[in-house]
């Protein structure tokens, strides 16, 4: 019953919306005027008769010709019917709102398209939209920045380098008030920023990082890429000369899959080993992998 009673209230509502919605579509043009009653002429007259019809109008009621104040708002209503009707794109679009009154978004949106989309520069919303986003960026690098730095000042590893710094800072001497449990909060402010917190997945946010900068420099890089390739070719493919350790380095880490981030927190040792086994070379990595699953395995 309940349901059945807020159907009946639900159909009435909708109805109601849908024929405030439908007003609006032919309306926003001439208001609740019909623009060909406004100029006097049928719906199947042509231009010249248009164009007639509101020179004749516009003689009568403009505001230098007559000053009465009703006479200035009908002016008004008639030069804004005939900017719609001398044009036959705007003309089209209000002769199909008229007939089809129903499609109220279609119509209200092809009469928003027509009046203001020519007058918007596309530049102007493309580099608007740009700043939008690498502005949300730089806030969600921040956000994400400031969380991981929080999470980390939990850990233990975080609180026994911050003792040592204490230690180092005050000769060996500790901080014997509230039971030597607490730091000093001043003290742990001045010594945190003091260390240097490398967190892996959340550095430090860089506006070199922003959407908009990369697109800026997106011809710069371009060209370092291919200037880049170019002197690879001619350095291992023309010249065979030796990987450098560099270059090494970077066949490694692209053989192994290991993002640029990831690979800069291997210890320097591993790097030299990895390096060593010339992974890039298919039968070294296969031996590689079919050796990690062995030990994959013992561990096991």
């Amino acid at each position: 019953m309940e349901t059945l009673a807020a159907i009946r209230w639900c159909v009435p509502t909708l109805i109601l919306v849908v024929a405030l919605l439908i007003q609006p579509s032919v309306s926003i043009y001439c208001e609740e005027d019909d623009c060909y009653d406004l100029l006097g002429v049928s719906q199947t007259a042509n231009s010249s008769e248009i164009k007639k019809a509101y020179y004749k109008l516009s003689l009568k009621h403009h505001p230098d010709k007559n000053p009465d104040p009703e006479s200035k708002k009908l002016f008004v209503k008639v030069a804004n019917a005939y900017e719609i009707l001398k044009d036959e794109a705007t003309r089209e679009q209000y002769d199909y709102a008229i007939a089809h009154p129903e499609e109220v978004f279609y119509n209200t949106a092809r009469y928003y398209h027509a009046y203001y989309g020519h007058k918007t520069d596309t530049r102007a919303v493309l580099v608007g939209l740009i700043l939008v986003v690498s502005g949300f960026q730089y806030l969600n690098q921040w956000t994400r920045y400031n969380q991981a730095i929080d999470m980390v000042k939990k850990t233990p590893a975080y609180k026994n380098k911050l003792k040592a710094l204490e230690l180092e800072r005050t000769g060996g001497v500790t901080n014997k008030k509230k039971g030597n449990k607490q730091i000093n909060k001043k003290m742990e402010e001045d010594l945190s920023k003091e260390l240097e917190l490398d967190i892996k997945g959340a550095e430090k946010p860089s506006i070199w990082e922003l959407f908009g900068i990369r697109l800026l420099l997106l011809p710069y890089t371009l060209g370092k890429l291919l200037l880049w390739y170019g002197c690879w070719f001619w350095r291992y493919q023309v010249k065979k000369a030796p990987y450098s350790w560099e270059d090494a380095s970077y066949l490694t880490r692209r053989s192994l899959g290991v993002p640029f981030q990831s690979w800069r927190y291997v210890d320097e040792s591993r790097k030299d080993d990895l390096i060593e086994r010339r992974l890039w070379e298919k039968p070294n990595m296969e031996s590689y992998v079919a050796e990690m699953r062995k030990e994959s395995k013992r561990r096991r």
